[in-house]
């Protein structure tokens, strides 16, 4: 049998692990908002508000991939797909992508996926929702809780170049973060050990101040960094401001141990001198 990926949504992370497959020989279709091409992938529209028309890829899936996010009617694979994935024959893996944000903050804390999920913040509460209704459906379903991603053209070196970096100063505050590629590689490795019903934290191994990582890309490129500025004080979106709500750090070694994932980006580092490169 032929291995055969469906992605809803093809996401930044979503097309990571499809590069990653195709060129193991995969056939990968997924859905957008058009029918243009995408990277030899066979694009599907739908966009949440309604069934997809067409079917047939999703039918003969073996694996598929849910990086749409939860709306306040929630989950729009589930509303309009449900019975569709149920019903796909050769169906092994599906693999949902969540967020850390499911454990809420814990004042500079460690988390690890027997934590208890506290959201706080209303994205994080429909993250939880989602991640229960998906374990609901009987499907051979993997949870993947991202930490902050960056990577190629999404990173603090692109933001530095654009003139849009801010060093934010919060004292004590941590992200947790993860490369894409790296995300790419624990997919595939959930792939090859399925265990349905598994949780996974998806992140490297040094929670770190966002100011800090500022300052880091800002040295690659032998440039001043931005001034700290107060988090009071601040330009940000509501949503931006949002993501300082949740403060922790999260503990990865499932994907090592369980998965046998090494990660390539350690650390924001790593990641941020390779990127500095290209």
């Amino acid at each position: 049998m032929s291995a055969r990926l469906f992605c809803f949504g093809l996401g930044y992370s979503a097309r990571a692990l499809a590069a990653l497959l195709c060129v193991r020989g995969w056939h990968v279709a997924g859905t957008a908002r058009s029918t243009d091409p995408v990277d030899g992938i066979v694009p599907i529209v739908f966009d949440g508000t309604a069934a997809m028309a067409d079917t047939s890829e999703l039918r003969q899936a073996t694996h598929v991939l849910v990086s749409v996010p939860p709306g306040r009617d929630g989950d729009p694979v589930l509303r309009w797909h449900a019975e569709d994935l149920k019903s796909a024959p050769d169906l092994r893996w599906v693999g949902y992508l969540s967020t850390t944000g499911v454990y809420g903050d814990r004042a500079g804390g460690w988390v690890d996926e027997a934590s208890p999920l506290a959201a706080n913040t209303v994205r994080g509460r429909r993250r939880v929702a989602a991640e229960r209704a998906w374990l609901a459906t009987g499907l051979p379903v993997h949870l993947f809780r991202l930490a902050g991603i960056y990577g190629p053209g999404r990173n603090q070196l692109e933001t530095l170049k654009a003139g849009r970096a801010q060093r934010i100063d919060k004292p004590g505050q941590v992200f947790s973060r993860i490369h894409v590629d790296d995300i790419a590689a624990v997919l595939a490795a959930s792939i090859e050990r399925p265990a349905p019903g598994r949780a996974y934290n998806v992140c490297d191994d040094e929670a770190a101040a966002p100011a800090e990582v500022v300052a880091f890309a800002a040295a690659l490129l032998g440039v001043e960094p931005p001034p700290l500025v107060p988090f009071a004080d601040a330009t940000m979106s509501a949503m931006g401001r949002s993501f300082y709500a949740d403060n922790k750090r999260v503990a990865n070694e499932r994907i090592k141990t369980e998965l046998g994932v090494r990660l390539r980006y350690p650390t924001y580092r790593e990641g941020l001198r390779t990127l500095s490169r290209r």
